[in-house]
């Protein structure tokens, strides 16, 4: 399992933004393009490893739409999606994040209280993103079942299990000008 995940990350283009080596990676930005194995091996991983035992799958837009996506139509569990846009919908919650690269607000809708929910997303690096998810859902009275990040890079994992929750990520992962160096996986077969 995550073959195909780990193959591909070592491949994955680097570009310097400043002095940050940025990868370019399917599954974080979408390009060059999304291959169904791919979608595939993240999912089954999921699949394998996360509690669906929830009544919602949460994911942040805008990468992690196809992995909510995917999760969701195998599971038949509902996912709802973190906006970056208001709607100003009833009982609609703003919530502040901020990453190493960006600032804004994240609009929850569709959750209520006392349901379970997985979140699911991409990428943690800095743990901003999902810091502000996880702050709203508290808000908005859910119970955080489980939570499962495709790619880790940095300390963003520990500053969410430092707030009390637990994360699976997939995949561990280093970048420097040479490339992505996968550090561990979930799966002792992936390492």
């Amino acid at each position: 399992m995550l073959k195909i995940l780990k193959e591909s990350l070592k491949t994955a283009p680097i570009v310097k933004r400043g002095t940050y080596n940025y990868f370019i990676h399917p599954i974080s930005d979408g390009v060059p393009v999304v291959k169904p194995e791919l979608l595939r091996d993240v999912i089954a991983c999921i699949v394998k490893n996360a509690d669906l035992d929830v009544d919602k799958i949460v994911t942040i837009e805008a990468m992690g739409l196809p992995i909510g996506a995917s999760l969701s139509q195998i599971t038949d569990i509902p996912f709802i999606i973190i906006r970056k846009r208001k709607y100003e919908l009833p009982g609609e919650i703003a919530v502040h994040q901020a990453t190493g690269y960006s600032k804004g607000e994240l609009y929850l809708n569709g959750i209520s209280k006392g349901d379970r929910v997985l979140i699911v997303d991409d990428v943690i690096s800095t743990g901003g993103t999902l810091a502000a998810v996880i702050k709203a859902l508290e808000i908005a009275g859910a119970e955080i079942k489980d939570i499962v990040v495709v790619i880790q890079r940095g300390n963003g994992k520990k500053i969410i299990e430092d707030m009390g929750y637990n994360v699976q990520t997939l995949v561990s992962i280093d970048v420097d000008e040479n490339g992505v160096q996968v550090l561990g996986c979930i799966d002792d077969e992936c390492k």
